[in-house]
């Protein structure tokens, strides 16, 4: 039996199983990568990663917790070679971050007529005189390479970010 001749749920199966494979490990990089602000908490509040991971989970959102460690970073006296490249890797989280968002807050369901998987955005947009709820998105091929692209990129900066913890002396 050629691939094209397979059934039709086989292969929505198929491509639904590889997206939440994929979507499992963008959240897992993504988790593992944000946590790394624990460190950089500790290192400029001078603080040890014990009070540091407190700090971390009493902010409830990724963008609060990127906010502290910039605001941490640009604090008067701060030296720019500290400074500087810790707001590079935060800005660089930042950017990273609205596609993990994009897939971690939606519901998944499969376009009828492609068979691909779409998501449909757990957000309301508010407008001038009404609102629009549930942007669906298709997760075609195309949309697959860019998760795949932003899992390779968080690989980078995990490792990158762990460089400059450890050259900076941060806690660890």
């Amino acid at each position: 039996m050629k691939r094209t001749d397979k059934p039709l749920t086989e292969t929505l199966e198929t491509r639904f199983d590889r997206l939440i494979l994929l979507v499992g490990k963008l959240n897992y990089m993504w988790t593992n990568t944000e946590s790394l602000l624990i460190h950089l908490i500790a290192g400029l509040s001078g603080t040890n990663k014990d009070v540091a991971v407190i700090i971390f989970l009493t902010l409830n959102t990724t963008r609060a917790r990127i906010d502290l460690v910039e605001r941490l970073a640009k604090m008067e006296g701060r030296p720019a070679e500290i400074r500087d490249p810790i707001l590079a890797h935060t800005q660089r989280l930042a950017k990273l971050s609205s596609i993990r968002n994009r897939y971690n807050h939606c519901i998944y369901s499969f376009d009828a007529d492609s068979g691909n998987p779409k998501t449909i955005l757990m957000r309301i947009a508010d407008r001038k005189t009404d609102i629009k709820l549930g942007r669906e998105d298709t997760v075609d091929e195309k949309a697959i390479q860019e998760i795949e692209s932003i899992v390779a990129q968080l690989s980078t900066a995990n490792r990158d970010i762990w460089r400059l913890i450890n050259h900076l002396g941060f806690p660890i």
